[in-house]
């Protein structure tokens, strides 16, 4: 299924439930296998309904940068654009980006739990508002750690102007990530593969065609 979201923007107050990064990294935390970090075509964002508006995937596009895939419809409240394709630094103030680059190589590189603190500036159209956000790293499609999956809770008003924040604090969680041991090369290809190539529980056998008996004719003309 699509990874997708979809909603429609707020004027109003944007205080929201402060247990959807429980909802996202439940999700997360669901979807590893023993101590595999979880991979991007697992993810069906049925799974985290109540967070979809707030959530986002991002790709690593180099050493300490990373865009954004899907944004829900609260990046594009905060912004006041859609910021698909853009980097995720374009939410903060210039000062936090060193820092924001140094967090995502510790995220990408540990593996990492990446839990932030979120400050934003005030001014005229732009009332108090602070926020959490928490980026869980997950697996491509070539079993890489390029891809993460996160979530962001807003506490105050958006107001009339975009966003930016600052970091007012950081934490680093590191999580176990090592294959089962055990498992057949074949079996360990096949799990790599797109859920929609194995279609079939086994392997096709190959077709041996049968060989004629010494003396035998290998055709023969029958008439009827």
């Amino acid at each position: 299924m699509t990874f997708g979201f979809s909603g429609g923007g707020s004027d109003g107050p944007t205080t929201v439930d402060q247990g959807m990064i429980s909802e996202v990294r439940a999700y997360w935390e669901a979807l590893r296998d023993g101590e595999m970090l979880p991979r991007r075509a697992l993810v069906d964002p049925r799974g985290i309904a109540n967070a979809l508006e707030h959530s986002f995937l991002i790709e690593r596009i180099a050493p300490g940068l990373a865009r954004f895939r899907i944004a829900g419809m609260a990046f594009n409240d905060l912004m006041g654009m859609d910021i698909r394709g853009m980097p995720i630094s374009s939410l903060f103030l210039g000062e936090a980006r060193m820092r924001l680059q140094m967090e995502l190589e510790r995220m990408f590189h540990g593996p990492a739990i990446l839990s932030l603190e979120l400050g934003s500036e005030r001014g005229l159209g732009r009332p108090p508002m602070t926020a959490r956000m928490v980026v869980l790293p997950m697996l491509g499609q070539q079993d890489d750690c390029n891809l993460a999956i996160g979530c962001i809770e807003i506490t105050g008003e958006i107001g009339r102007a975009p966003r930016r924040f600052t970091i007012e604090g950081a934490k680093i969680e590191q999580v176990s990530h090592s294959p089962k041991a055990g498992v057949p090369d074949e079996m360990a290809q096949n799990a790599r593969q797109p859920a929609q190539d194995l279609a079939f529980a086994e392997t096709p056998a190959p077709f041996t065609p049968p060989r004629p008996a010494p003396g035998v004719p290998y055709l023969r003309l029958v008439k009827g």
